[in-house]
């Protein structure tokens, strides 16, 4: 049997599960350990059955008429139950949206610099939100800033798709992009695949030899000077002027 209140300093860390002696239902419908219905029985024979086979009765349908409750082990139960939910958040999460904006005047290489970032943040599974901008006079001639929008989306159109057609509103254009499925989505051509090898620099080119009529002249070959020794260094002064005078 469980204590009727918690303890003060105890703080729960799940929904709320009545055990026991906190059901307050006269009749529950009782599930037995093998996973077996046992049928409608009244609370004091279900909690009778619970004591014989060394288990708690938790209340799991509290809403249910008349509550269902399970024979288990109460601590197997929350450990269970705890799992379940780490399971159920591990293939949760949460959509990132990444923000573009454009202008009717676009130049082609800003254009350029717009897509790649968003290949990169769709290949990444987010989501973009473009947005283009009129400015002043730029409002009477709204079917440019569609153009722009029109020629992003077939840009991207091998990474994402647009969730809804690119409407006006007020005074800018908003669209939606979402990725496509890794299965369908093309390889982002910025990033290079994983062990890939490096292309080895080619080899430098032979230089020609010259010819002379029907004869080739073969190539000079440089060689390193000897270095000197000290024998084979003349005396004196490197650059003498009177080295080569003759004295009669």
């Amino acid at each position: 049997m469980s204590r009727p209140f918690p303890p003060r300093n105890s703080s729960p860390s799940g929904p709320f599960v009545r055990v026991n002696g906190k059901i307050r239902a006269r009749d529950v419908r009782v599930i037995g350990i093998d996973g077996r219905q046992l049928g409608v029985l009244g609370l004091g024979e279900a909690l009778t059955l619970a004591r014989s086979n060394g288990v708690d009765l938790v209340e799991i349908a509290p809403n249910a008429t008349p509550p269902v409750c399970r024979l288990v082990d109460f601590g197997k139960f929350r450990y269970e139950q705890a799992k379940r939910d780490k399971e159920s958040k591990k293939h949760q999460h949460a959509t990132r949206v990444k923000e573009l904006q454009l202008s009717p005047k676009i130049d082609p290489h800003d254009l350029k610099v717009k897509l790649e970032h968003a290949i990169d943040f769709l290949c990444e599974e987010m989501k973009v939100k473009v947005t283009l901008k009129f400015r002043g006079r730029e409002m009477a001639h709204t079917e440019f800033g569609f153009q722009v929008v029109n020629q992003f989306i077939q840009e991207i159109a091998s990474f994402g798709h647009p969730d809804f057609e690119p409407k006006l509103n007020g005074r800018a254009i908003n669209l939606m992009i979402s990725p496509l499925p890794r299965n369908k989505r093309a390889r982002n051509p910025r990033q290079t695949e994983v062990g890939e090898a490096p292309e080895s620099a080619p080899a430098p080119a032979a230089r020609p030899q010259p010819q002379y009529g029907n004869h080739i002249v073969p190539a000079r070959i440089e060689r390193a000077p000897e270095p000197q020794t000290e024998e084979s260094k003349p005396p004196g002064f490197t650059n003498n002027p009177f080295a080569q005078l003759q004295i009669k």
